[in-house]
């Protein structure tokens, strides 16, 4: 199946009705703000925050941090009675503590993995099982998370709202994967739970593209649907449900692949500082914190298709060294064009391409793809680069690259600075033929992580995206 989103008619009704549902609810103010029952540890993030979990001295885990906790209380904040009615309760502890126990066990088992050099105790006959090498961090630590992640994890998805600001996006487009995403959470079967009680994460569906494109004037451009839209629809469902109070968020999550999914979580403190906040516009020069918070991929589905996609010309029909196209836009693309435009034919860099040039043909026929960030750090290219089976030359700044927990970008990509843009020919001139064969096949064996199916496959982009979150909910502690 071909196509993701289900169609609605009469969307701008819906639009406006679904935020008349959100705007006249009935709300109490949470009675806890920010964030100070979390603190970091001051690791590196990634594999390491998992095979750490449950010492004192290296671990990148959020915990709930117990003396904090009792001056909260002590301080008048709230009282021990109010923070047992948030918990639920010995009955809701009770719960809380089973599925901590699962987890407690998942991370024993990840540390166990990962210090396997040989997996043989978690390979298990797998016949999806991913190819060992230098493409991952540790093959043997994501093969046995990945199946802990398919054997245990459970999302509760809360019903609250209306297409088309909740529940769907848009599956087209630049910020298409918003979209696929939410579309593949409403029919999951698999992670999907409906007994909140069971579920290891919370999400909140709501879609940036879809406020924007309804609720947003052109003309008077008023950011300020996003603080009435987001914080209205956090305080329902802290309001209603005991579960977002009980860890003040950070079991939460939402996802946007839009310029501004992070503006939209920064109306409710504790989404921005607690929350695991799934964004294409990985950027940590605007506080994205990949130990909470995780980066996936921007993939533009231009009409919504997502077969043909793959494919390119072997090493040796790839007659091209380098190409780029694109908009001049962004404080790093003006260098690359300054210097490469029309100046070369081995690099073959454009603004506006030819007639009878095609992007994505002369993206197969190339050995390496200029990928630069533009207005934000994101970039389409590299997914397309990856599709095209062409070696992806990444130029960005501050950018967490999706998956980076897991994969080993270095091994099937090539990360120039911005310094080094005039450069660029004599660096993909001097790598030797053999280096880029094997990163040209790893970007081959990479591809399987970033496709999109209809009915979604094993290791495929949501599956990635789903286990970026499993490990950041991994890196979440509760109070004993």
């Amino acid at each position: 199946m071909a196509y993701f989103c289900r169609k609605h008619s009469n969307v701008f009704v819906i639009a406006i009705a679904s935020l008349a549902v959100v705007s006249v609810a009935v709300l109490t103010k949470n009675s806890i703000n920010g964030f100070s029952w979390f603190h970091f540890f001051s690791s590196q993030w990634g594999w390491t925050g998992i095979t750490n979990l449950g010492t004192t001295s290296s671990s990148s885990v959020f915990m709930i941090d117990q003396g904090k906790r009792k001056t909260l209380m002590n301080g008048g904040k709230v009282s021990k009675e109010k923070y047992a009615l948030m918990r639920g309760g010995n009955r809701s502890d009770a719960k809380l503590e089973r599925v901590e126990a699962g987890l407690a066990m998942a991370r024993a088992l990840i540390r166990e993995a990962a210090e396997d050099n040989n997996c043989t105790s978690s390979l298990h006959d797998d016949l999806d099982y991913i190819p060992r090498g230098f493409l991952y961090r540790n093959a043997c630590a994501f093969h046995r998370s990945y199946l802990l992640m398919e054997k245990l994890f459970k999302i509760f998805v809360y019903e609250e709202g209306e297409p088309p600001l909740f529940h769907y996006g848009t599956c087209k487009d630049i910020y298409s994967m918003e979209g696929v995403f939410l579309s593949l959470m409403e029919t999951n079967t698999k992670f999907r739970t409906s007994n909140p009680d069971e579920a290891h994460v919370y999400f909140l569906p709501f879609s940036v593209v879809m406020i924007i494109e309804h609720l947003f004037h052109p003309i008077i451009r008023d950011k300020a649907v996003l603080e009435r839209t987001v914080s209205d629809y956090v305080r329902i469902i802290s309001h209603k449900y005991l579960y977002w109070n009980r860890s003040l968020g950070a079991d939460h999550f939402m996802l946007s692949c839009h310029d501004w999914g992070p503006r939209a979580t920064w109306y409710v403190r504790q989404l921005y500082y607690n929350s695991i906040r799934v964004l294409c516009n990985a950027n940590t020069s605007e506080y994205f914190n990949p130990k909470k918070d995780a980066s996936f991929p921007e993939i533009n589905l231009k009409t919504g298709e997502i077969t043909g996609l793959t494919g390119g010309l072997p090493p040796s029909n790839r007659t091209v060294l380098a190409f780029f196209a694109g908009k001049m836009h962004g404080k790093l693309r003006p260098a690359l064009l300054h210097h490469w435009m029309g100046k070369d034919k081995d690099v073959q860099v454009y603004e506006t391409l030819p007639q009878g040039i095609s992007y994505h043909e002369t993206m197969k026929k190339s050995k390496y793809c200029i990928c630069p960030s533009g207005h934000e750090v994101a970039s389409p290219r590299i997914a397309e680069a990856i599709y095209a089976e062409c070696v992806p030359v990444l130029i960005s700044q501050h950018y967490i690259l999706p998956f980076s927990d897991v994969l080993n970008w270095d091994s099937f990509t090539i990360q120039v600075p911005v310094t080094e843009i005039p450069n660029l020919k004599n660096i993909l001139e001097g790598i030797p033929e053999d280096q880029y064969l094997r990163m040209q096949e790893r970007v081959k064996q990479v591809q399987r992580h970033f496709v999109v199916n209809n009915p979604p496959r094993r290791y495929d982009v949501f599956h990635m995206i789903i286990h970026s979150i499993w490990l950041r909910r991994l890196n979440v502690r509760f109070p004993g």
